[in-house]
C-alpha cells in the first residue's frame, strides 16, 4: 500500500470513529449520568492521523452532534476521494510502463 493510501485510510478510520462516537452520543442522550464520547484527533510523524476516543463532559447537545457528523461524514469523504485518486494514478502508472 502506498504512503498516500495508508494516509487517506487513517482518515476514513479517525472519521468513521468520529461517527460512531456521534451516534452513540445521540442514541444516549437520555440515558441517566451518560457523559458523552469524544474523538482526539492528532497527526502521526509517518504520515497520517490517530484517533482515540474519550469520554467528555455529561450532556448530549444534538446541534453539536450533528455538525460532528456533518463534519465527520464530509471528512470520510474527503478521504475517499484521496483513495479513488491514488488507485487511478497507480493504474495510469501501470498502463503508461506496460
Amino acid at each position: 500500500m502506498s504512503a498516500i493510501a495508508s494516509i487517506a485510510q487513517s482518515g476514513l478510520q479517525a472519521a468513521q470513529q468520529r461517527l460512531n462516537a456521534s451516534a452513540h452520543n445521540v442514541a444516549n442522550q437520555q440515558t441517566e449520568g451518560f457523559r458523552r464520547q469524544q474523538v482526539a484527533q492528532q497527526a502521526v510523524p509517518e504520515g497520517g492521523v490517530a484517533a482515540q476516543t474519550a469520554r467528555g463532559q455529561q450532556g448530549v447537545a444534538l446541534e453539536q452532534e450533528a455538525v460532528e457528523q456533518i463534519s465527520a461524514s464530509y471528512a470520510y469523504l474527503a478521504n475517499l476521494q484521496v483513495l479513488r485518486t491514488n488507485d487511478r494514478m497507480q493504474g495510469s502508472l501501470l498502463d503508461e510502463r506496460a
